[in-house]
């Protein structure tokens, strides 16, 4: 089985350190195919940015389609960008504290977290993507939470006191997407 997702939204919201999390976690702890294929838009932070993560039993042939299984926006205008590679039946995953447009499709499953309020009640806005891939992670179960969690860790080791904050979130982000199985 193949898994594809977009992650999607504004320079500065982690939507790539969302997709490299997932990547790593995949690859380093299941015996799963992964790639990950980032795209940045003219500016850095503010500007555009999305990423395509492919999960698969099977040898990937290409790093990204034009159809997802799964897409997570960050932000309206990538809704409206990437909403039309989301394949029926796929799953949408929209931070409701940004994201108000209707979506206008009934042929998709939606998931709304507010994750950018969220992380600004936690303290610290940059743990929205972790809260929202706690989300993805919850609902979708593509890998063992265990397994992204201890990937996080690894990966942030040498900012140990960060390291709570970003636990909170990815539980927070955990029980929303498991909620709304």
């Amino acid at each position: 089985m193949e898994t594809n997702l977009c992650v999607a939204g504004f320079g500065g919201q982690g939507v790539m350190t969302l997709g490299k999390f997932l990547a790593s976690a995949t690859c380093d702890a299941t015996n799963k195919n992964v790639t990950f294929f980032p795209s940045y838009g003219a500016e850095q932070r503010g500007g555009t940015a999305n990423c395509f993560v492919a999960i698969s039993d099977e040898e990937i042939g290409a790093p990204l389609g034009d159809v997802m299984d799964d897409l997570i926006v960050m932000n309206g205008p990538s809704l409206k960008k990437f909403l039309p590679t989301l394949k029926k039946g796929g799953t949408l995953f929209i931070n409701s504290s940004i994201v108000s447009d209707d979506i206008g499709r009934d042929d998709v499953k939606l998931v709304k977290a507010p994750v950018t309020e969220m992380a600004l009640e936690m303290g610290n806005a940059k743990v929205l993507n972790v809260i929202m891939l706690g989300v993805y992670v919850g609902y979708t179960e593509v890998v063992p939470p265990e397994v992204v969690w201890s990937t996080i860790e690894h990966k942030m080791a040498k900012k140990p006191k960060l390291l709570p904050l970003n636990k909170e979130a990815f539980e927070k982000g955990l029980a929303i997407g498991r909620e709304q199985k």
